[in-house]
């Protein structure tokens, strides 16, 4: 049978479909830009319309899906006609604040078919550093707010490696109906974050502590009221360690990886 994943030109998703394929796997890679996905021996590539999805299901036994609470319900129903055993839902750390996030409600909706479901829910991601290298670049600063707020970013292989160990295992092995909280090994601030690029790369860099206004006049997002969101959850995490998570381990028998590991798997990154 084949493994399909979702979201075929993320980190996570181009890290997940390598270690299936290293298994021995079938795998169907989708994309809404599937002429953009590069083709590789063992995998095969399928445009993905989220709202009609069931052409990329065909004769699918597992999945790993990227959340998308508008188009859950489609999903759910083209899963259960084609059949397939267990999908493996890259969720958010977020969902566990309450049922009114977004992340929360596509769980629900997923968790609602015949299937076995497991969610992930990492926190935030090393990689969101990835956009402050353009500033760094082009000014030498990285302007954000509340550079005080704590969080313990995780490294995007051990995302992948976490959905590996559940689709490997399969459906019946332990996982089904679980969700698995995910965090790097550290609670730290964004301003220590930004102090280990220099210590790393070398490049000197000036943290700009932007104000909440200024953040809205910089912080270029389509929804406002996503940004809202996110102001008021870095305001909440000022002077407020993350507490770890023990996901990461659980699933992969090896820490998780550090923050300065990240920058060393991406050098000339901020030069």
């Amino acid at each position: 049978m084949t493994i399909l994943v979702t979201g075929a030109r993320g980190k996570i998703a181009r890290a997940v479909t390598t270690g299936l394929a290293a298994a021995g796997h079938n795998v169907r890679v989708a994309s809404r830009e599937p002429s953009a996905v590069p083709a590789a021996p063992g995998i095969t590539v399928a445009g993905y319309d989220a709202a009609d999805p069931a052409p990329a299901l065909d004769g699918v036994s597992q999945v790993f899906l990227y959340s998308d609470p508008s188009l859950a319900l489609a999903f759910v129903a083209a899963a259960d006609a084609a059949g397939v055993k267990q999908v493996v839902l890259l969720s958010s750390l977020s969902a566990l604040g309450g049922p009114e996030d977004p992340h929360a409600k596509t769980e629900h909706v997923i968790a609602g078919g015949s299937y076995a479901t497991t969610r992930l829910q990492p926190g935030a991601f090393m990689s969101n550093a990835m956009f402050w290298a353009h500033q760094v670049r082009a000014t030498g600063q990285i302007r954000l707010p509340y550079l005080d707020a704590e969080e313990a970013p995780i490294h995007e292989q051990d995302i992948a490696d976490a959905a590996l160990r559940v689709l490997l295992d399969g459906p019946g092995n332990g996982h089904d109906g679980r969700g698995y909280p995910l965090t790097g090994p550290a609670s730290m601030t964004r301003r220590h974050q930004i102090e280990l690029v220099t210590q790393v790369t070398g490049v000197p860099i000036e943290a700009v502590d932007l104000t909440a206004d200024q953040a809205r006049a910089e912080l270029q997002m389509r929804d406002a009221g996503q940004r809202e969101t996110l102001l008021a959850y870095w305001a909440s995490r000022v002077g407020v360690s993350q507490p770890i998570e023990p996901g990461v381990e659980l699933l992969t028998a090896h820490s998780p990886r550090t923050f300065t590991t990240w920058l060393t798997d991406h050098p000339g990154l901020f030069t």
